[in-house]
């Protein structure tokens, strides 16, 4: 193969290889790194709470408050129509937006609420469990009316 041909080859590999990804600084990337954030933050809360992962109480308040502040950011990423196809959520996100900006404040009302049981230590299981059920309740809701599966 020729150098020509070697450099040719190359470059067009690394332009369909850029195609692919989603741009971090776009309004889709910044959502999804909060989603994927606010995922991984919860997940941590309900693995302490099912045994999963080993129950300590200071990154249990430290998450919570975590994902409070987390709760609020993904919206301001939402522009008023679609703006990349490539994204997660199905049409009905920017046709509703009422019942989504709805959901997104109950969302918060959730994070806040769980937030608010962690600020008396000792944590009770039977206080935590419900606020973080309300959490992934308000997470799951969401997703069934405006996630694209």
């Amino acid at each position: 193969m020729t150098l020509k041909k070697l450099l040719l080859l190359t470059c067009a590999c690394l332009t369909l290889a850029a195609c692919g990804g989603v741009d971090p600084d776009s309004p889709l990337g910044k959502r999804q790194a909060a989603f994927k954030e606010m995922l991984k933050v919860s997940e941590d809360l309900g693995g302490m709470l099912r045994n999963r992962i080993p129950y300590d109480e200071a990154a249990f308040i430290s998450g919570a408050a975590e994902l409070e502040r987390l709760s609020h950011e993904p919206w301001q990423h939402f522009p008023q129509v679609r703006d990349d196809e490539r994204s997660k959520a199905n049409a009905e996100v920017w046709q509703r937006q009422e019942q989504f900006q709805k959901m997104a404040r109950d969302l918060e009302q959730a994070t806040a609420a769980l937030v608010q049981v962690t600020t008396a230590p000792p944590l009770r299981r039977s206080e935590l469990e419900p606020a973080v059920q309300a959490v992934e309740d308000s997470c799951e809701a969401c997703h069934k009316a405006f996630r694209a599966y």
